[in-house]
C-alpha cells in the first residue's frame, strides 16, 4: 500500500482536474456529456466563490484520484451536508484505500462544520463502486428516485 496525500485543488491544477474527470467520464461511459475545460475549472472551481470544490489524491507526486463536491443543506435536519459530485481513483491506484481516504477527508470536513452527512449517486451497473460504498457503511436511499430536468424538457418548462 502506497502513501496517499490529499490536498485541495489550487490554481494551476486545471488540466489535471480535467484529465481525472475525463478518465471518470470514460469509465462511466458518459463522454457524450463531457464538456468541461481548464477554463471552466478555473471559472467554477478555482475562483473566489467556487461553485464546486475539488480534492486531489496523490501517491508521491503521481495524481491518483479526485473528489468534487459542494455544500447542500438539509432543511429538516437544519444542517449542512456535502454532495459528492464525482469520486474517481485511477485503476492503478485502486485497492489502496485512496477512495476511502478521499471520502474520509469529506467526512472530517462535514463534522468540522457541524454537518450531518454526505450524499452521492452511483450508476446502477457499477457493482465495484456499490460494493465499495457498502463496505464504508453507506446505505442506499430507499424509496427515493433521483430526477433530472434538462434539455428540451427544461426549455419547455421555462417557457410555460
Amino acid at each position: 500500500m502506497g502513501t496517499c496525500t490529499i490536498r485541495t485543488a489550487q490554481k494551476g491544477d486545471e488540466k489535471l482536474i480535467v484529465s481525472l474527470l475525463y478518465a471518470l467520464a470514460e469509465y462511466e461511459k458518459l463522454l457524450d456529456r463531457f464538456h468541461i475545460t481548464p477554463e471552466i475549472v478555473a471559472r467554477d472551481y478555482l475562483c473566489d466563490t467556487p461553485l464546486l470544490f475539488c480534492d486531489l489524491a496523490f501517491e508521491g507526486d503521481k495524481p491518483a484520484g479526485i473528489a468534487t463536491w459542494h455544500w447542500t443543506y438539509g432543511s429538516f435536519a437544519a444542517k449542512r451536508k456535502i454532495y459528492l459530485a464525482d469520486l474517481f481513483v485511477h485503476p492503478e491506484f485502486r485497492g489502496k484505500q485512496y477512495g476511502k481516504a478521499l471520502i474520509a477527508n469529506l467526512a472530517r470536513r462535514v463534522i468540522a462544520h457541524d454537518g450531518f452527512g454526505i450524499d452521492w449517486e452511483v450508476l446502477d451497473w457499477n457493482k465495484p463502486s456499490i460494493d465499495f460504498y457498502d463496505s464504508l457503511g453507506a446505505t442506499a436511499i430507499k424509496n427515493w428516485y433521483a430526477y433530472n430536468l434538462s434539455g428540451e424538457a427544461l426549455q419547455r418548462l421555462a417557457k410555460s
